[in-house]
């Protein structure tokens, strides 16, 4: 292949002269479209909340029920699906933009995980339980449970398990995960057996969710979109099955969207998320998340035990007496790893 021939310098001026003239055509077309929002074209503020965020624009819905697409000021920092904020609408629209969100109100709880180049991205807001949606295909894997639960607890919000497609299991299949989710169940957490197919577990599912903010996370192709499609019918939500090659899931949803349930409550409907990222946060952190092991932090013989094989661990103790799961202790320790792992990708990010 032939190389390419290198530029002259006035090639090269030229080239950098047109990109400064399109970057400064860019910011003019912003300055025209902020003057647009200027208080003479405004009607008085409003209370709304954000349904869907595309770029610098975002749906709100009004407390009427009115659906706007409004722009978003500069000053706002951070706007997302679930955010309460309060907006002005325009006298004079600018095409399909109906006003501007001029502030985002302080929110009660937020979804984060963590980014290589931006650092914890928020994903939605004032959201009161988190379902962790799982599946038999693609393989149980309690070790993605534990990363969600991890990063639950770390934000404060309520997780919920959700095993779906249990339409698939024999008995003694049945038998095999209750056993393992009887782990979680000691510990305190909610566990609902879901089949689409058969309807097992959908009406629980519906009272769950009555008169809550909720949010459905889990890996691609374990039917969370069938699952929202079943309680909302007419969101029409993509779904894509699970590649019968690989055994994987892709990806069906690619903005974060705000439905309401015919019984009352919230859904947002977020884009898949294979894991959570925990790189961002301490090691300590991690262990505290693990509630099971609340109990005995600080009780160690040494201050920076590892709690593996360290004399005098306590948490390694429970586990030999059989206080705390193998299994999540197990886990634990996975996750640590990984997140070194993680660590290691974001100082040296792939371009």
């Amino acid at each position: 292949m032939a190389k390419r021939k290198k530029l002259s310098k006035g090639q090269s001026r030229r080239i950098s002269a047109n990109h400064q003239k399109r970057l400064k055509q860019a910011r003019r077309n912003s300055d025209d479209l902020e003057q647009t929002w200027q208080t003479d074209n405004l009607g008085p503020q409003q209370s709304a909340r954000v349904i869907s965020r595309f770029g610098q624009h975002a749906d709100v819905e009004t407390s009427e029920g009115e659906v706007l697409r409004c722009n978003i000021r500069r000053t706002i920092k951070s706007l997302v699906c679930g955010d309460n904020v309060v907006f002005r609408r325009a006298k004079v629209s600018e095409g399909d933009l109906a006003g501007v969100i001029e502030l985002v109100e302080e929110r009660t709880s937020q979804l984060t995980r963590p980014d290589f180049y931006d650092g914890v991205k928020v994903v939605a807001a004032n959201i009161d339980q988190i379902l962790m949606v799982s599946a038999v295909l693609p393989e149980f894997t309690p070790n993605i449970i534990d990363r969600y639960l991890v990063a639950c607890e770390d934000m404060g919000i309520e997780p919920i398990l959700v095993l779906n497609k249990v339409d698939l299991l024999d008995d003694e299949g049945v038998e095999y995960l209750d056993e393992v989710l009887d782990i979680y169940r000691d510990i305190g957490y909610q566990v609902y057996f879901i089949s689409n197919k058969t309807g097992q577990g959908v009406e629980e599912l519906k009272s769950l969710l009555k008169d809550k903010s909720s949010i459905f996370v889990g890996q691609s192709g374990v039917g969370k979109s069938t699952l929202v499609n079943s309680l909302l019918p007419d969101a029409n939500i993509l779904t894509q099955e699970v590649s019968e090659v690989s055994g994987l899931g892709q990806h069906t949803t690619t903005v974060s969207t705000l439905h309401h349930l015919p019984s009352g409550g919230d859904l947002i409907d977020s884009p898949g998320i294979r894991e959570f990222g925990l790189w961002h946060l301490e090691n300590d952190r991690v262990t505290w998340c693990f509630k099971e092991f609340r109990e005995f932090i600080g009780g160690c013989k040494f201050r920076d035990c590892k709690h593996l094989d360290d004399p005098g661990c306590i948490i390694r103790d429970a586990v030999d007496e059989g206080k705390i799961s193998e299994l999540r202790f197990d886990s634990y320790h996975r996750i640590l790893e990984s997140m070194e792992d993680g660590r290691a990708g974001a100082r040296n990010p792939r371009v």
